[in-house]
């Protein structure tokens, strides 16, 4: 399935080839390609003394091949009253005609056709590499109904309906395993390159491919809601999302165009009727209107305005090849900034592999404490509750309906089973729905999630192990002056424990959802901080999104936290945060550069044309030679591994 991409005026090619799209390349190549065999073919002519007509009908084909594409994006933007960079050029190849300048008129038009074909093969090939993500979404599943299996359409499918995944099949839509165990290639989503194990309780995500074994899997999520559908969406609002430097460039260029054309108007007058110079051509004498066309030329600002959205694309189409998805320019540049970097425990800082290490009913049957807890957990995306629905499948307990549902951010959840009230969460939710509990915790350092109705309660204890990778991750972003802190929810005592194996002094625990939003307020107070947040859970969608870059672990993480994050870790690999801002921090040196390399060129042969009669055909490859440039070194983006 291919990516559907913002309107063309938002699109980052538009600033050079505005209608073109990624399959035009090869258009504007054989364009460009017919300028120069034409051109060619009118320069002999002029050398060899042919007739005048076969001359000019040759540089007549050069230069409707190689204007063509100019003079389509220039007839677009002179109905909406503006001026842009191809009709400056266009400009400047009818101004060298009409001074019998016509094979340096065919050499511009080469030029900037030429760069042009090679832009949009960089867009292309740019595109290519996120749209290989996404290709070959199923198209039907296999649904089971009453024992009955039926093939209906992806998009048909509903939530709650079963559906049956062989091997080799492409899973339809985001699925809850019920019954079975597998393994899917989820590399196309999240750029692991080893298959991820499925079994009851676990996720498979939509697009992905099963390669070993045959289960049954739960709809969550119609097919137009699932990950991979997601994740189109977000690229393709990436696409469009432009950076601080890009609309920095975007509201240059307007204005820059017309202050060009006024300078040049009045250079040519300052030349012809100050400093003497004939008006056109007369025998070899430099012109005044042949030197407003080198100036001209000189100062148009077609490598400037493609020096950022060249680097963007080419990094957020890096980053998603490799299992980073930005979520625009802003995320692409402003990363680069940030040295304070907030995590979250579970399922971020851990691993989310959360094992039971010991069940205790204090109150009523243990039965029904267990029951309970599956039928609540039901209810909830949290990680602890994920963990419960797993141990259910392994109890072989069935789940009850509950009602009600009311949803306690930072303590769980209350809801109605069996006509009784009933909650799941922490220790202060159960005491403050059912009286105190008199009961001292045997395991510190644990996670406790506590069950309770009116003749039951109970505690489960979990355990979660730090991610491998955390301490070494961890200590490189130190060394890099990035200050590290922890905001969990979870006990002081089992958050200190994890914070002396990763290495972090700063850990806050006991926070509600508005104490760990007050706690990025107060690290972001006075505006000497860039802050990133990284998070998986519903818990953290605020915190995301006040963080000045809000960074979702895994397309496994909760709807919420994806749809405010700046940042997508697909591979659900903490580590891929590092690779995120190494991205991130080469595409703004990139564009740095770029933007370096597009004043520079234009300064300096500014300069020079003021002072010194610039040949035009020097001034057309100064011009075309610095944007060539510029897209090319945005291209080196693409080869960053690490």
């Amino acid at each position: 399935m291919g990516v559907s991409y913002p309107p063309e005026s938002d699109a980052p090619a538009d600033h050079h080839h505005g209608h073109s799209h990624d399959g035009d390349w090869r258009l504007l190549a054989a364009l460009a390609g017919g300028c120069l065999v034409f051109g060619l073919a009118g320069y002999l002519c002029e050398i060899f003394a042919a007739p005048t007509a076969v001359t000019l009908i040759f540089f007549g084909l050069a230069y409707l091949c190689g204007g063509y594409d100019a003079a389509v994006d220039s007839f677009e933007t002179i109905r909406h009253v503006k001026l842009d960079v191809h009709f400056l050029m266009l400009a400047v190849a009818v101004g060298a005609a009409s001074i019998g300048a016509w094979h340096e008129g065919a050499l511009l038009l080469f030029l900037f056709s030429a760069s042009g074909a090679m832009e949009a093969f960089a867009m292309h090939r740019t595109r290519r590499e996120i749209d290989s993500l996404l290709r070959g979404a199923p198209k039907s599943a296999r649904v089971i109904e009453g024992g009955v299996e039926r093939i209906v359409a992806v998009e048909d499918l509903v939530a709650g309906q079963t559906v049956l995944v062989t091997d080799g099949e492409l899973i339809p839509a985001d699925l809850e395993v019920i019954k079975g165990a597998s393994a899917c290639d989820e590399s196309n989503l999240t750029g692991e390159a080893l298959p991820v194990s499925k079994h009851v309780g676990d996720r498979a995500l939509a697009g992905t491919l099963n390669v070993a074994g045959v289960f049954e899997g739960r709809v969550l999520r119609p097919a137009s809601e699932s990950s991979l559908q997601r994740i189109i969406r977000m690229i393709a609002e990436a696409q469009g999302m432009k950076a601080p430097a890009q609309r920095f460039s975007d509201r240059f260029g307007p204005g820059y165009t017309g202050i060009v054309l006024a300078l040049c108007g009045s250079m040519f007058l300052v030349w012809w009727l100050v400093l003497g110079l004939p008006a056109f051509r007369e025998g070899d004498q430099p012109s005044a209107f042949y030197r407003s066309m080198t100036l001209l030329v000189v100062m148009s600002p077609c490598a400037l305005v493609l020096s950022v959205p060249s680097a963007v694309l080419s990094a957020i189409a890096t980053g998603a090849r490799r299992g980073v998805l930005f979520r625009g320019g802003v995320a692409v540049e402003t990363l680069a900034d940030v040295n304070v970097v907030a995590l979250d425990k579970t399922g971020t800082l851990t691993t989310g592999d959360l094992r039971l290490t010991e069940a205790v009913c204090l109150r009523g049957d243990e039965g029904r404490f267990r029951q309970l807890a599956v039928s609540l957990a039901r209810l909830s995306e949290h990680p602890l509750s994920r963990a419960i629905r797993r141990l259910g499948a392994q109890w072989q307990i069935e789940a009850l309906a509950g009602s009600a549902v009311v949803s306690r951010a930072g303590r769980g959840i209350e809801a109605v089973v069996e006509s009784q009230p009933a909650v799941l969460g922490s220790r202060k939710l159960v005491e403050s729905n059912f009286g105190a509990v008199d009961f001292v915790s045997p395991q510190a350092g644990a996670a406790e999630v506590w069950v309770a109705d009116s003749a039951t309660c109970g505690v489960l204890f979990f355990t979660d192990e730090l991610r491998d990778s955390a301490p070494a991750l961890l200590a490189e972003l130190a060394r890099q002056g990035v200050r590290i802190v922890v905001l969990t929810g979870d006990q002081q005592a089992a958050a200190d424990t994890l914070g002396r194996k990763a290495g972090v002094g700063d850990v806050r625990a006991g926070l509600l959802p508005e104490q760990k939003l007050a706690a990025i307020e107060e690290l972001k107070a006075g505006g000497t901080n860039k802050v990133a947040m990284i998070g998986d859970g519903v818990n953290d969608a605020p915190c995301l999104a006040a963080a000045d870059v809000g960074v979702a672990m895994g397309a496994r993480g909760s709807d919420a936290a994806l749809e405010q994050a700046d940042v997508v870790l697909m591979n659900d690999r903490l580590e891929s945060f590092l690779l995120a801002r190494t991205i991130s921090r080469k595409a703004r040196a990139i564009i740095h550069q770029n933007i370096a390399i597009s004043l520079g060129t234009v300064v300096l042969m500014a300069f020079g044309a003021f002072l010194y009669p610039i040949p035009l055909g020097i001034g057309v490859v100064a011009h075309e030679g610095s944007t060539v440039i510029v897209v090319l070194n945005a291209l080196r983006l693409l080869a960053i591994r690490r």
